[in-house]
């Protein structure tokens, strides 16, 4: 695990990385990392992705305790982050976004496909719903909760999309991966252009044996 210092400088490029690459807008989404076992740091209330700095990114704990930075709140959806990183205990980064493409998919019933491209099929190899409910609820916390160990990108129902990964970086590219894949699907749609999925074996082969990178343990 990287140092507390490491981390915030980490997080403060992918807000600048998220709004360069159209996966964050305005002030919306949150982003954390884990600093400890049992401590993260997320960003402030109303922070702008694109500006982060240390007094942005407020130290929290899984009692839900936050430490540091008088006059600033943590993000109202610690109660997602904070149920992640309890239910996953090798999950060391996650990002909530609204990114234009992947939320359109989010507020409807359109099943994403995971089998376009080399990164979708490991990027997306389990992806999950999460039925709505208010940001910031615990009720949106405990939905994230009953599907954290099964995927680790989620849908949040007619809201946006959290995820999440052991690093920063790949939780990062799983973001990113999620978007173009989105666009993919409505483009070709759009375009009534008919695309051509490999084979689920075909799939599989790759996730299990293409040695890409090392396959998730998963235990749903």
């Amino acid at each position: 695990m990287k140092e507390d210092g490491a981390v915030r400088r980490e997080l403060q490029q992918t807000g600048k990385y998220m709004m360069k690459y159209g996966l964050a807008w305005g002030n919306s989404g949150n982003i954390s990392a884990r600093i400890a076992e049992d401590r993260y740091v997320i960003t402030a209330s109303g922070t702008f992705m694109a500006e982060l700095d240390d007094h942005d990114l407020i130290e929290c704990d899984l009692e839900g305790n936050t430490f540091g930075v008088e006059g600033r709140k943590a993000s109202k959806e610690t109660p997602m982050h904070r149920a992640v990183y309890e239910e996953r205990p090798e999950i060391n980064a996650v990002l909530h976004a609204s990114p234009f493409y992947s939320t359109l998919v989010a507020a409807s019933s359109i099943e994403i496909p995971s089998n376009w491209f080399i990164e979708s099929m490991y990027y997306l190899e389990r992806v999950e719903r999460v039925p709505y409910s208010h940001p910031g609820s615990e009720a949106l916390g405990e939905g994230v909760r009953g599907k954290a160990k099964s995927a680790n990108i989620l849908l949040l129902d007619n809201h946006g999309v959290l995820v999440y990964d052991t690093s920063i970086r790949e939780a990062r590219m799983a973001l990113h991966t999620l978007e173009m894949a989105c666009k993919m699907l409505i483009v070709s749609q759009s375009a009534g252009i008919e695309m051509k999925g490999l084979p689920n074996e075909v799939e599989q082969d790759f996730i299990v044996g293409a040695a890409y990178k090392p396959r998730r343990s998963w235990s749903m």
